[in-house]
């Protein structure tokens, strides 16, 4: 059989430890799935007290799902105890009929199925170890919660490695679990989907159980929906500068972009501002001269060139040193009669142009 890596390196904040060199890829779950035992009988206490605690949380006729069920041990003893719907998510799984839930042989797609499902409760038991991105799909089904107006909750159980680092043990870094979890870093990774948690230890110690409400954060939610809206706005301030761009190309007007790369290359690209329409460029930095603006091609010029043959327009796309450069026109004595910055997804005069041209006058 191939051996694949154990490279485990640790978080020295959150003592997190982690396989960076992890593939889920090589691992063939569809064929023989990592299994966990159940019959033991001190962890059959373990979970039937934990199966008493979790109903305890729930309401009446509650609707619960859980992620990596396995063959639904878990999900039947929470049907035995209380009635309500359900619903269990495995690929790698073959559930009895007769369980008492509903089983899917799929992936879980937390934006598909929170709506769908409005659970009251999500379990993930010893599923979290075996991600690439655990905190992400955390995040995850905390905007995905957040699309319905109903309190969910998360039922977290991983293994814990807080008492290996006091005992030498080497057999708990294994492929199959490119994450392990201490009771900080296991905080850390729920705090991504919400603040109101609850951290328990089980099993000598062995396993953390955490409660965590799902949430996102209501400033989060105010970014996000500041972070489309600015998206949204972007479609339309690249039209309306491209054909502000264009206006200025077929008026005659003689324009220069005082900027050759980084943000003033990114603008023109952004806006189309291609050789053909707009080829004099002109930059301060005296390193910058003689080289061109990556992927347009305007060869960058000396700033001078504006003093010996004056534009109609200048065009400043690094908005946030345009006040430097106003000063620096004025210094060397160049003029324009339009200074432009990109502002509120359009092309603006800047504030200080009339006065830089009356001074430089």
């Amino acid at each position: 059989m191939p051996r694949y890596p154990l490279h485990f390196v640790r978080c020295p904040s959150c003592g997190h430890v982690w396989n960076p060199a992890f593939c889920y890829d090589h691992i063939p779950y569809h064929e023989q799935p990592h299994r966990m035992f159940n019959l033991g009988s001190i962890w059959q206490g373990v979970l039937a007290d934990l199966a008493d605690k979790t109903v305890a949380r729930l309401p009446e006729t509650p609707t619960v799902i859980e992620i990596g069920c396995g063959n639904g041990h878990f999900l039947a003893a929470l049907a035995a105890r209380r009635p309500g719907h359900y619903i269990g998510f495995d690929p790698h799984a073959q559930a009895a009929t007769e369980a008492g839930f509903e089983f899917h042989p799929r992936l879980f797609e937390p934006f598909v199925d929170m709506p769908r499902y409005r659970p009251q409760l999500v379990v993930m038991r010893h599923v979290l170890e075996h991600f690439e991105q655990p905190a992400a799909f955390i995040e995850e089904l905390a905007w995905a919660a957040s699309t319905f107006e109903q309190e969910c909750w998360l039922l977290a159980e991983v293994p814990c490695i807080d008492r290996v680092f006091g005992s030498g043990r080497l057999a708990d870094f294994f492929y199959e679990h490119p994450q392990h979890f201490c009771r900080t870093s296991f905080v850390r990774l729920l705090a991504h989907g919400g603040e109101q948690m609850h951290i328990e230890t089980a099993y000598g110690g062995e396993v953390l159980i955490g409660w965590l409400r799902l949430e996102v954060a209501t400033e989060v939610q105010a970014r996000a929906r500041a972070s489309e809206a600015f998206a949204q706005a972007s479609i339309a301030g690249r039209q309306r500068i491209a054909e502000q761009l264009d206006a200025l190309a077929r008026s005659g007007q003689r324009v220069a972009i005082w900027g050759g790369t980084g943000k003033a290359a990114a603008f023109m690209h952004h806006y189309g501002a291609d050789a053909q329409r707009f080829p004099l460029v002109v930059d301060s930095d005296p390193d910058k001269v003689g080289t061109h603006v990556p992927g347009t091609g305007q060869p960058i010029e000396r700033v001078e060139v504006l003093k010996a043959a004056p534009v109609d327009v200048i065009i400043v796309p690094t908005v946030w040193r345009a006040h430097d450069i106003l000063a620096e026109m004025r210094r060397r004595g160049i003029t324009a009669k339009r200074v432009l910055i990109e502002d509120g997804g359009q092309l603006v005069e800047f504030c200080c142009a009339p006065q830089l041209v009356l001074e430089a006058r």
